[in-house]
């Protein structure tokens, strides 16, 4: 018999289950309809609500309640340069590659993609562990951000620009872009920058071909409140710190609130610079700091110190000799002196040495 608590919180266990990271609500409700998942030893149903004294079993496993789960964990992110030629699946029947093999390092963990992006598709593509906050980056009702560069074959015209940001009719409903910037390009090839806040199958590249217009390369560059870095190039990945993530999440808030969501989010590509590029920022701002000249403020008058003072070498041989006996003489001692060797030391003849000018 399930355990009812009066008066211990409780969320839905879809909700549960993507705050522990295995999947999001979407994908645990199939579960649960499915029949993997049980509570206190029964099976579950779709909208039954735990607490954090439940046994919550999913497909043979017990979940770990030791682990903290909602607003206790924080979520951890990974920022991924997808290439073209790799699914974002964990198997492939046609064995292809997959965005999952270059995450071989964190493969102990259970990562989810946001948002995927198809096989002749390149770009930002992020992961994390967070059930909820996958929820709020993938489902609809939130419409996350999305912007791609698009290249296309050709050159928009003004009532195609005009079409694009109205709305197209496509067989799954009506669609339009929040954003149609022109970028350049060189020949055939123009780019241009849209955005879009839903996430269905092909949306951009079948918007254009609606058009008669030829998609060439498409390249996601911004995803919710995560922007690609431009230093992260293909094929590497990204950890974001905690603090990038917190700031993700603030960002998120403000854009259910009704804020800024179009906002460029700060790109976190300091952290990839080199330590030896590092290093050589530090000795340039050095040499900057140093050749800095002071500024008076306006009514006040500028104090400097005054230069040190060098003596002019000798020109001549008497005033090489002058200064070289003006020289104190080196004394060497491997332990602690004596009377005697002072005396000795005192009484011995000078030795010095001859300056000779330069040829």
């Amino acid at each position: 018999m399930l355990r009812e608590h009066a008066s211990a919180p409780t969320i839905k266990l879809q909700k549960r289950l993507a705050e522990a990271g295995l999947g999001s609500r979407r994908a645990m409700e199939e579960l649960i309809q499915a029949g993997e998942v049980s509570v206190n030893g029964r099976i579950a149903r779709l909208g039954l609500r735990v607490g954090a004294a439940d046994r919550i079993v999913v497909s043979g496993r017990a979940l770990d309640t030791r682990r903290p789960a909602g607003p206790q964990r924080q979520a951890r992110v990974l920022l991924y340069h997808k290439p073209e030629g790799e699914i974002v699946s964990r198997s492939d029947p046609e064995g292809r590659p997959s965005v999952f093999d270059r995450l071989a390092v964190f493969k102990r963990d259970r990562w989810l993609a946001i948002g995927r992006l198809d096989f002749n598709t390149c770009g930002l593509l992020v992961f994390t562990d967070s059930g909820e906050l996958a929820n709020r980056l993938s489902h609809p009702r939130f419409q996350a951000r999305r912007d791609y560069a698009v290249r296309i074959v050709g050159e928009l015209g003004a009532e195609q620009i005009r079409r694009l940001r109205t709305g197209i009719e496509l067989e799954d409903g009506k669609a339009r872009f929040d954003l149609v910037e022109p970028q350049g390009g060189e020949g055939t090839n123009r780019w241009y920058r849209v955005r879009v806040r839903e996430g269905r199958n092909r949306l951009v590249r079948r918007m254009f071909a609606a058009l008669g217009v030829t998609v060439s390369r498409l390249m996601r560059t911004v995803f919710g409140p995560f922007e690609l870095p431009p230093r992260l190039k293909r094929g590497q990945w990204l950890r974001l710190e905690p603090a990038e993530v917190k700031q993700a999440l603030i960002q998120l808030d403000r854009a259910a609130a009704g804020g800024d969501a179009g906002a460029a989010p700060p790109a976190p590509a300091s952290r990839l610079r080199s330590q030896g590029e590092a290093r050589r920022l530090r000795r340039v701002a050095a040499r900057e700091f140093v050749r800095a000249k002071p500024v008076a403020r306006p009514g006040t008058t500028l104090s400097l110190p005054a230069p040190l003072a060098v003596p002019a070498r000798p020109k001549s041989r008497a005033g090489l000799r002058k200064a070289n006996a003006r020289r104190a003489p080196r004394r060497f001692s491997a332990g602690p002196a004596s009377p005697e060797a002072d005396r000795a030391a005192a009484t011995a003849p000078r030795r010095r040495r001859r300056w000779l000018p330069s040829k």
